[in-house]
C-alpha cells in the first residue's frame, strides 16, 4: 500500500513537529523571528483560522529584493504566496513528491475538509523516504537470510 500524506504527517508529529502560523497583517519580522526561533523554513498565514497563504524563505528573498530594508516592517500579506500547493491527508506520498518537484516548492500545507491540519516540508518527505528504504532493506536481508535451499 502506498505511503500517504497522513502517514508522513503522523511521523512528523511523532517527531515533535508542529505547524506555526502568523496573521496576514503581522510584520514580516514577526514571521522571520518565529522561523528562526523554531528552526523552520516556512510559516502558514492564517486569516481567521483559515489558510490565507504561506511564507517561505523564497518569498522572503523575493520581498527583500522588492522592498529592501523595508521588508521587515511590511505586512506578511505583501510577500506571502497566497496560492500555495495544497495537499490532502489521503493523497499519496508519490503524488506529493511530484507536486513539490514540479512546482518547485519546499513546503505544502495539508488541508482536510477546508481546515489546515499540518504542513509537509521536503525534509519530511526525505525522512520518510530514508525510513522506507531502511525498512525495505531489512525485509530483503531477512528474505535473503531465509532463502530456501535447493
Amino acid at each position: 500500500m502506498p505511503l500517504t500524506v497522513q502517514e508522513i504527517l503522523d511521523d512528523k508529529v511523532g517527531q515533535g513537529g508542529r505547524t506555526h502560523g502568523v496573521a496576514p497583517g503581522a510584520p514580516v519580522r514577526e514571521a522571520v523571528a518565529a522561523m528562526i526561533r523554531e528552526d523552520i523554513g516556512s510559516v502558514v498565514v492564517l486569516d481567521g483560522g483559515k489558510l490565507a497563504g504561506i511564507l517561505t524563505l523564497r518569498e522572503i528573498l523575493k520581498g527583500l529584493d522588492a522592498l529592501g530594508a523595508g521588508l521587515l516592517d511590511a505586512p506578511v500579506s505583501t510577500v506571502m504566496n497566497p496560492a500555495p500547493a495544497v495537499v490532502h491527508p489521503e493523497d499519496s506520498a508519490d503524488g506529493l513528491r511530484a507536486l513539490m518537484t514540479d512546482r518547485h516548492v519546499s513546503h505544502a500545507p495539508v488541508v482536510k475538509d477546508g481546515r489546515l491540519v499540518g504542513i509537509i516540508s521536503f525534509h519530511d518527505i526525505a525522512r520518510s523516504a530514508v525510513k522506507d528504504v531502511a525498512f525495505e532493506n531489512r525485509l530483503l536481508k531477512q528474505y535473503i537470510k531465509n532463502w530456501p535451499q535447493s
